[in-house]
């Protein structure tokens, strides 16, 4: 039975990525000095506090920010109802060591969701470097390279990278609009469309949970109680492809899926950043997809690219199908997301 198409997208995560290049004052802003006293005064009495305490479990309230809050709770309804990103800059991230600006990026996060697991190892931060690793390697995570990562979502509702080193070259931060990809292949290809809204083999890479297989089943859109929603990794949708068990992607799943990878490519729909050091980027996965550009690393190790990462699952956001459980663990808002092996 043919799939029915939902309508077009009219809302404001829809949008074209040039017409944000000359209206970074919409998305970066830039932190006051009384609200980093803040994060760096509630660091301080956290740290004070829990000398031996794990960074990652640090909730809300144990990280209070009297004025920064009400901003905070701002920023989080225009990553779930609006464009779907923000920037927040001006940590001097160079004054602090790794543990102070850890502690600062998960005090600030706890004020948006609750950080989930990131990978097999249970890590509630995450470090995003080049291991010296390759994606050619099926049980490899492509963050974990240099190589580029191309245009996908995780396994979360919103996704936060504080920058604590930029690479020598490269590492571009880029951002899509996955609703304006779904827009453009309704004018397109309708037909392919549809194809991408019924059941894909996407590679776990090797972070398989109890009782599960080792890739799941989800359609790239879903649109669900009135919402589309994307969940998106060309790599990995290919590699599954090396399970017997796995549905085969037929000729003109890979035309579906080459055109949107097309489109996600084009300069016409996403935009470039560049992260500076103490830049804080969060992005909304449902809505967005996101990208990094290959880099060259600095040859001294403390200068090395490095990146914290959270996962964040958010209160308020938007209802999930149950089919989402098979990678979220559950579709309760709030507290879904993340790997658990």
């Amino acid at each position: 039975m043919e799939i029915t198409l939902p309508p077009e997208q009219k809302n404001p995560s829809a949008w074209y990525g040039p017409d944000w290049v000359t209206r970074e004052n919409e998305w970066i802003a830039f932190l006051l000095p009384e609200e980093i006293g803040e994060l760096e005064s509630a660091a301080a009495q956290w740290d004070e506090s829990h000398k031996t305490g794990n960074i990652e479990t640090i909730v809300v309230g144990d990280f209070i920010l009297p004025t920064l809050a009400p901003k905070l709770l701002e920023l989080r309804e225009e990553l779930i109802h609006g464009r779907g990103f923000a920037l927040l800059r001006g940590l001097p991230a160079a004054n602090y060591t790794e543990r102070e600006a850890a502690i600062i990026f998960c005090g600030l996060g706890s004020h948006l969701g609750l950080a989930r697991p990131q990978n097999a190892q249970g890590h509630l931060l995450g470090h995003v470097r080049d291991m010296g690793m390759s994606s050619k390697d099926p049980n490899v995570r492509v963050y974990q390279t240099k190589e580029r990562q191309t245009f996908h979502t995780d396994s979360t509702d919103v996704v936060g990278l504080l920058c604590l080193n930029n690479a020598k070259t490269g590492g571009l931060s880029q951002l899509v609009s996955s609703n304006t990809i779904f827009n453009e292949m309704h004018k397109r290809r309708p037909d392919l469309l549809r194809l991408l809204m019924g059941p894909i083999a996407t590679d776990r890479r090797g972070e398989i949970p109890k009782g599960m297989l080792p890739y799941y089943l989800i359609p790239v859109f879903n649109y669900y109680k009135g919402y589309l929603t994307a969940i998106y990794q060309r790599q990995y949708i290919d590699s599954a492809q090396r399970f017997p068990d796995a549905p085969r992607l037929t000729p003109a799943h890979v035309e579906a899926l080459d055109l949107f990878d097309e489109l996600a490519n084009s300069q016409e729909l996403n935009f470039s950043m560049k992260l500076e050091k103490g830049d804080k980027q969060f992005v909304y996965n449902h809505t967005l997809l996101h990208d990094r550009t290959g880099f060259e690393d600095w040859p001294d190790t403390a200068q090395k690219r490095h990146l914290l990462r959270l996962w964040l699952s958010v209160p308020g956001d938007r209802p999930l199908p149950d089919i989402f459980a098979e990678k979220f663990g559950s579709v309760e808002i709030g507290n879904r997301g993340g790997i658990f092996v």
